[in-house]
């Protein structure tokens, strides 16, 4: 009103303006006005001079105006849910963007069995799950994996994904480059931390980057607990296997690996027998299944065939009947694949029997080979009064013979013939090796493959008496 009131008493030309006056009952009554200064007052101070029009209903231009400001209002609120919903929904994206490359992290850690994994995981999603440029991973070792023998190096190398703080002095604060780190802690130990450089999001927040760290610590965890346990499986495999002896006649190398997927022992065997001056027996098995109780019934057939053997050792099929009685007598529902092979030095002649056992290989000098294809017995055990049928062959110059047991040529969703095909070409690679490097050949010939099964190998090629019996390594 006050404002009205002054541009009136200043203007010498009528001004738009609004009034608000009490009627006779005290209501309001509204006035849309004109107003200009009275040039015709001629009293005291100055006047100003006004034309009133009752407001009411009726009058259009003030409901055009109530019209005009309710829409103005509503167009703030909508415009101001608008830009709060589009907020909102930003936020929510984000969330949503944040809680899928988190979970694409714990998937990836989940399908992560060894340390190795666990460090190829992180490097493929941690960087996107914490929106960072770089990760990298810090461990300690041997909290993870302690020595199975006092002095024992690291059985992992850093090169393999991560930094072991064990050997390298440890970091505090953010490095040069800006990275910072997270410690990994699992069980109130300490094993690492994760390093990381922030990217252009910033530093995650704490509630996030904790998830992201404890994920990843759970996932170290346990593929450190699992390699661990392998370890120990394969250390109390290997103590079951017989140590061979120097035998004239024959250079012999032999090689084993467990499962990748399983940390327990299993029930596969080699072995060799100095018969006499003119025979070298060989052997080669795989109890069914997996376990302590597959590792003891393993010990204890080695350990039968070597009594049998004495007795009966140039006679493979009498070997394997034997053998196949004494399963069937102590050890009722128990079975094992197997091979009993008869060498003649002199006249390099090879008798052999296969008990539901894969066919074993004779390589060429050249890399040519072939597989001894002759009759397949029973595996022994299940069946009383078994029978074996026994066949002959000649190994040529320089030729070699390779038993195996099937997890070496067992692939899931793979023919049997498929990992045969594959060792043959693996013996065309192999032409010239010595007997060591071919057995390790052939123990690693499909690089990357998950394998289900222990891997036993024995590799014999024959020499003459005057070549000096080779030093095996260590």
């Amino acid at each position: 009103m006050h404002g009205h009131l002054g541009n009136w008493l200043r203007s010498g030309s009528p001004l738009p303006g609004g009034l608000v006056l009490k009627d006779n009952d005290g209501s309001t009554v509204r006035f849309r006005c004109q107003g200009v200064r009275a040039t015709w007052w001629q009293g005291p101070g100055v006047a100003a001079q006004l034309t009133l029009h009752r407001l009411d209903h009726a009058d259009q231009f003030v409901a055009l105006s109530q019209q005009l400001s309710a829409l103005n209002r509503e167009v703030a609120i909508r415009r101001a849910a608008e830009i709060q919903r589009e907020e909102l929904l930003l936020a929510e994206q984000a969330a949503r963007g944040r809680l899928q490359r988190l979970y694409q992290l714990t998937e990836a850690l989940a399908s992560s069995a060894t340390l190795t994994q666990v460090a190829e995981a992180v490097a493929a999603t941690a960087a996107q799950a914490l929106d960072a440029d770089d990760v990298a991973l810090e461990l300690h070792l041997r909290r993870l994996l302690p020595a199975l023998d006092p002095g024992e190096d690291p059985p992992l190398a850093a090169a393999a994904g991560w930094e072991d703080l064990d050997l390298s002095a440890q970091h505090t604060g953010p490095d040069a480059d800006g990275s910072l780190r997270v410690a990994l802690e699992s069980d109130s130990v300490v094993l690492g931390a994760l390093r990381f450089r922030p990217g252009a999001a910033g530093i995650p927040e704490p509630e996030h980057l904790n998830a992201v760290a404890q994920q990843i610590a759970q996932a170290v965890r346990r593929a450190g607990l699992y390699e661990h346990e392998h370890r120990v499986a394969e250390r109390l495999q290997l103590s079951l296997l017989p140590q061979l002896p120097d035998v004239d006649g024959l250079e012999v190398a032999t090689c084993y690996a467990p499962a990748s997927d399983m940390v327990r022992v299993g029930g596969d065997w080699y072995d060799l027998y100095d018969l006499d001056k003119d025979h070298i027996g060989l052997s080669i098995g795989d109890v069914a299944g997996h376990g302590l109780p597959q590792a003891a019934l393993m010990a204890q057939i080695i350990a039968a065939l070597r009594s049998i053997v004495l007795r009966c050792g140039t006679r493979p099929q009498a070997v394997l009947r034997e053998l196949s009685d004494y399963l069937h007598l102590y050890h009722r529902g128990r079975m094992a694949t197997t091979a009993y092979l008869l060498y003649h030095r002199s006249t390099r002649t090879l008798t052999y029997v296969k008990a539901g056992h894969p066919p074993p290989l004779v390589i060429s000098p050249d890399g040519s080979s072939r597989y001894l294809d002759g009759p397949v017995s029973p595996p022994a055990g299940p069946i009383p009064d078994a029978r074996f049928s026994e066949c002959t062959t000649t190994l040529a110059d320089g030729e070699a013979l390779l038993l195996y047991t099937d997890g070496l040529i067992e692939q899931r969703n793979e023919p049997i013939d498929t990992g045969l095909q594959r060792l043959t070409e693996t013996a065309h690679r192999g032409a010239g090796l010595n007997v060591h490097d071919l057995c390790h050949l052939f123990l690693n010939h499909h690089p990357g493959a998950t394998y289900s099964d222990d891997r036993a190998l024995l590799l014999a090629r024959p020499r003459s008496p005057t070549t000096p019996i080779p030093q095996r390594p260590a």
